[in-house]
């Protein structure tokens, strides 16, 4: 892996560890508990993050994998903000390690300006040129929602990522 990619790499599993880490110590009511009017939970979120982001954009995209997952049809998606009750929450974090594990493994073979092997016309016009410009998509992405559970983390048990 080229220095360039593994400072992409390093600003990735910056945020990737901020989400696990603002969800750490919660319990598993606290996890499934929606705390915004929007209804979302934490394990949602993680399992969003996991499904969403990590497999869509680089299983799916960059690496060429099945977008059937994501059609709305497929037997074992309910929708991915939508965790299953009978699902311990240790399996959802279970599976976002994994989809990270899979995604960095992708990203150490594949050079930054590696166009997407796959389109997903649900993109509409938007435009995926290479590797470099997904990864800076999930860092963007995964930042955004680690703010969203920062919040929800501090409504739920007062706990702060970063202290004022």
């Amino acid at each position: 892996m080229d220095d360039e990619t593994q400072v992409f790499l390093s600003f990735l599993d910056d945020q990737r560890n901020h989400v696990l880490g603002i969800l750490e110590g919660l319990s598993e009511e606290q996890l499934r508990q929606p705390v915004l009017p929007s209804g979302w939970t934490c394990l949602g979120m993680l399992q969003h993050l996991a499904l969403g982001v990590e497999h869509y954009w680089i299983r799916c995209l960059v690496a060429g994998e099945s977008l059937d997952f994501f059609d709305g049809s497929h037997k074992d998606n309910p929708g991915e903000w939508i965790v299953d009750p009978d699902t311990p929450a240790e399996n959802i974090f279970a599976l976002y390690r994994d989809e990270i594990a899979r995604s960095n493994a992708i990203i150490a073979v594949t050079p930054l300006d590696t166009p997407p092997r796959q389109r997903d016309e649900r993109l509409g016009e938007v435009q995926i040129p290479d590797l470099k410009f997904v990864i800076l998509h999930m860092i963007e992405e995964i930042a955004c929602h680690a703010g969203h559970l920062d919040v929800v983390r501090e409504l739920l048990d007062g706990r702060q990522w970063m202290a004022l």
